[in-house]
């Protein structure tokens, strides 16, 4: 029996400081998802826990943590995918959700659909799903940032987890705040198959970070997987995906991908990516705030 899962906290820049956050912050979402998987939970119920754990954590651009957009206001998107009955589930624009991937979930869970704004609300709130005010999930940090017109250097634009269940069974998830000043409404890469995320048993599940605008016309996630063909490793087909986005558009990305053995990849062409994961091979979590080059390595 192979288990595995894998989570990113987004491709961005990690100032020295929030070093120590972003690697405490993956360690813990891992170790969730990870405590579902070994209790027998499921790949999407393995994601679902990894991602709200991200989503609680101020460290990073996904509910509490959350860019302000070009109104001052946290919108948010999410989504999760199966990659055996190719469920799916997305939000986003929504605002007062304090879990987002949970609404996601939730859709997967009734049929196939992408909600947006006060439909995903009301959703949400009709389906149990933790609401707050929309105020509650702005922090100190997050408005002094947006009054000043700070540059943000090191608030990441996704967060996401990949993860292999006991039965086989692959699934990935996204979650982000979008970017910092967007145009109220805006909808990124995170909310859409094949984009930000996507799963297939055959194949892999892939979790994507970053420009949604360049991600989205390469539909990175699909691209990637579809990478793994042919038994290749899920590193490989990662750095390959990073680099095709590269050679089509400008911007700033980054993957996850896990195969259904149990491989782990993950490539980025932004200066950091926090990063963590867990298989039966490893008796603790791993992570990282950068993926090292070959010339880094020697």
């Amino acid at each position: 029996m192979t288990l595995a899962i894998v989570v990113h906290g987004g491709a961005k820049t990690i100032t020295d400081n929030k070093v120590e956050a972003n690697n405490a912050g993956c360690k813990a979402a891992v170790e969730a998802g990870w405590a579902v998987l070994t209790s027998g939970g499921t790949a999407a119920e393995a994601v679902e826990a990894a991602i709200r754990v991200l989503e609680a954590d101020r460290t990073f651009n996904a509910s509490l943590g959350a860019v302000l957009n070009d109104d001052g206001e946290v919108e948010l998107d999410a989504a999760i995918m199966e990659g055996d009955s190719f469920g799916w589930g997305s939000v986003a624009a929504v605002q007062g959700v304090r879990h987002p991937i949970s609404v996601a979930r939730k859709i997967m869970d009734t049929k196939p659909m992408l909600l947006v704004a006060r439909s995903a609300e009301r959703f949400a709130a009709d389906n149990g799903v933790e609401m707050c005010a929309k105020e509650d999930l702005i922090t100190g940090e997050q408005r002094k940032e947006w009054e000043e017109e700070q540059e943000v250097i090191d608030r990441p634009n996704t967060v996401g987890c990949v993860a292999l269940d006991a039965n086989g069974t692959l699934a990935a998830g996204t979650s982000t705040g979008g970017t910092t000043n967007q145009l109220a409404g805006r909808v990124g890469d995170t909310a859409l198959v094949g984009s930000g995320l996507y799963a297939d048993n055959k194949l892999g599940a892939c979790s994507t970070t970053g420009d949604g605008e360049s991600i989205i016309p390469v539909v990175l996630a699909k691209t990637a997987i579809d990478l793994l063909d042919g038994d290749r490793h899920p590193d490989e087909a990662a750095q390959m995906a990073i680099e095709i986005l590269k050679s089509k558009v400008e911007g700033e990305a980054g993957c996850i991908l896990l195969d259904g053995q149990g491989r782990v990849g993950w490539a980025h062409n932004s200066s950091d990516m926090a990063c963590g994961y867990m298989t039966t091979s490893q008796d603790k979590p791993a992570v990282f705030t950068k993926k090292k080059t070959l010339a880094e390595k020697i």
